[in-house]
């Protein structure tokens, strides 16, 4: 062995865990932001259901959301074999959906759905309220109501009063909730899909895991038994995240990549993103062993309080949604594409047996 060789390279080695790699880069911060500008996008869902020649129904989400300030939908266009297709509208929440039917026999069903939009990064600028007009009687109604999933009595409503406790305005009460879930949570890899989101059994059992469906629901539930307006937002990533998270962004093929968040009305502000459950998330997929203490997981913490990165559709804010000429129950959200024989309601949580796609590209000026 060459010994000045050994030594020159073992001096190397201890400066390598000192000194940053040339030409490596520090992962940037996050701090989503509206002055990034405008990015505008496709989605293209297939839909080839699985049948044994019965009639076929499929009930594909569409963009209902449109806020000049952060989303705006731009064109929706389905080409197939159904013998009849169009659009239909919830009249609770406007939750739009492409309602697709195939007669018995049909050969080879199918449907493709594009949707065009385009986003822009949500940032609340806590320390500048505004001079917003308060929620109309309506909507407060709406948004503080119990859904079937949703209770706001009981050991919720204890649960919420609890830990709002000595909390004084809006942005204090929701923050309180934000800061609880983030501590007494845990994002479960085995839940299926995005979870459900039975808040109750959640509190009952003690067992505070699942995923976006379960963990945002949550805060929306406590903060509606708080008397915050809140609800959940329904959709799914279409693009990396620019901050280099990748527990927090899907390109490509996003055929299982829907994510629940979640938001609460809080007065001068309006309606205000939070996403909790995607704080657990960068826990738990970010890279192994993190813990709430880590730099990466306290930005996230901290942005998500007020910011989205916008690599996402958002599809609808409905609940207990009852698919119309379905026959079977209401849904608790629409964010999966449905789909209903004769047979019954297909999983929509299994895209390989339903059958669906789905994938996502950014388009370029």
């Amino acid at each position: 062995m060459d010994r000045r060789r050994f030594i020159q390279s073992s001096a190397l080695a201890g400066l390598s865990g000192m000194l940053p790699l040339a030409g490596s880069a520090a992962q940037p911060a996050f701090n989503p932001s509206p002055d990034a500008g405008w990015r505008t996008f496709e989605v293209t869902t297939v839909v080839t259901p699985v049948t044994r020649g019965e009639v076929a129904t499929a009930w594909i989400p569409l963009p209902s959301i449109d806020n000049p300030d952060w989303i705006k939908p731009l064109a929706s266009d389905w080409q197939g074999n159904a013998a009849r297709a169009g659009i239909a509208e919830d009249t609770v929440y406007g939750a739009r959906m492409l309602v697709a039917q195939w007669r018995a026999g049909q050969e080879a069903p199918v449907i493709e759905l594009v949707n065009r939009f385009a986003t822009r990064d949500r940032a609340i600028d806590f320390s500048r309220p505004g001079a917003v007009a308060p929620l109309d009687a309506q909507s407060h109604k709406l948004y503080t109501q119990a859904t079937e999933l949703l209770p706001t009595d009981g050991i919720v409503r204890d649960t919420a009063l609890k830990i709002t406790q000595g909390a004084g305005n809006d942005i204090e009460r929701a923050r309180a909730l934000y800061e609880w879930i983030c501590d007494n949570t845990e994002r479960n890899p085995k839940t299926r899909g995005c979870g459900l989101g039975d808040i109750r059994s959640m509190l009952e059992s003690g067992n505070l895991s699942g995923k976006c469906a379960d963990l945002n629901a949550l805060f929306v539930g406590l903060a509606r038994a708080a008397g915050l307006p809140a609800r959940d937002v329904y959709g799914v990533r279409v693009a990396d995240s620019k901050f280099g998270y990748k527990s927090l962004g899907k390109a490509g093929d996003i055929t299982k990549a829907q994510h629940c968040r979640a938001e609460v009305w809080l007065a001068g502000f309006g309606w205000v993103p939070v996403d909790p459950a995607d704080v657990r998330k960068v826990v738990l997929e970010e890279r192994p062993g993190l813990t709430l203490k880590d730099d990466v997981v306290v930005a996230a913490r901290k942005a998500l309080f007020g910011s989205w990165e916008m690599n996402w559709l958002a599809y609808n804010v409905a609940h207990d949604l009852k698919l119309p000429e379905a026959t079977g129950p209401a849904i608790p959200f629409l964010m999966y594409p449905q789909l209903e024989t004769s047979a019954g309601r297909a999983d929509s949580l299994d895209a390989g047996s339903f059958v669906y796609a789905i994938t996502s590209k950014e388009l370029t000026a």
